[in-house]
């Protein structure tokens, strides 16, 4: 396949390679991705940030986080501030959420010493674009412009429309992140993306409920603290160990559940 540079829809006037190849008669499909362990790791940062975060916010250190896998910031900043015994009214997660966006945007250096992409990642994301039928956003439990300087940092936000995606701070309920991307995702591109042409890919049991809540196709990718098996167990339609084969990911994206 010859590839050539060809502006991706939602990318800002990036250029993303397209293959030659005519891909029109292929059904329009918007990928979702999650975003930490799945598309890159900040190893611990992310929790000192809340630690300097929590008392600029709260005037009190942080002495307990909630668990925070698969889950949106609105329900992790919650608990948290529950669990710390601060009442978590609309005033005090504002202020959390403001001082989280501020804490990563300060620590971008921090960031990208600490953390990284994980492997296959920005290939995978870059052969994707090059797909003309696939419509790439996020789907994350974190809050838009957290997610945003994190995909920045490092260096995964050429191919992603962001702007046609959910985050944390749309709903506290991840499976109600799926309708907000799509119905976003829809008004940006002017094609409608329904249940059958999305796709979910993410690490976590919960994205996996998430999808199938949402009723939505979901890949599961093994790359952070879930095993193939507990994402099988979880109902994954399919499953990868990492983001290595993009081929195989795409094959994947394009498969046709209804003819297994």
């Amino acid at each position: 396949m010859i590839l050539r540079p060809c502006p991706k829809p939602g990318s800002g006037g990036r250029l993303a390679a397209m293959p030659t190849a005519d891909t029109s008669h292929a059904t329009p499909v918007l990928v979702l991705w999650d975003v930490d362990h799945t598309l890159m790791e900040t190893r611990g940062v992310g929790f000192a940030i809340y630690k300097r975060a929590f008392p600029t916010a709260t005037g009190r250190p942080l002495d307990k986080l909630a668990k925070i896998s698969g889950r949106t910031e609105l329900d992790i900043m919650r608990e948290t501030l529950r669990i710390n015994d601060v009442e978590p009214t609309s005033e005090v997660v504002g202020k959390l959420a403001a001082a989280l966006i501020n804490g990563y945007d300060t620590a971008r250096d921090e960031l990208a010493a600490t953390g990284g992409a994980l492997p296959g990642a920005k290939v995978t994301l870059e052969y994707l674009a090059a797909q003309p039928e696939i419509h790439q956003g996020v789907l994350t439990g974190n809050l838009r412009d957290v997610a945003r300087i994190k995909l920045e940092v490092f260096g995964l936000d050429s191919h992603l429309d962001l702007d046609a995606s959910a985050y944390g701070d749309d709903h506290s309920d991840r499976a109600e992140l799926v309708a907000i991307a799509q119905s976003r995702a829809s008004a940006r591109t002017g094609t409608t993306f329904g249940n059958r042409n999305t796709v979910l890919i993410g690490d976590t049991p919960n994205d996996v409920e998430a999808g199938a809540t949402a009723g939505v196709r979901v890949i599961g990718v093994a790359s952070g603290k879930t095993s193939v098996e507990e994402l099988r167990k979880a109902g994954a339609a399919d499953i990868v160990a990492d983001l290595t084969n993009s081929e195989l990911i795409q094959r994947l994206i394009r498969r046709d559940p209804s003819t297994t």
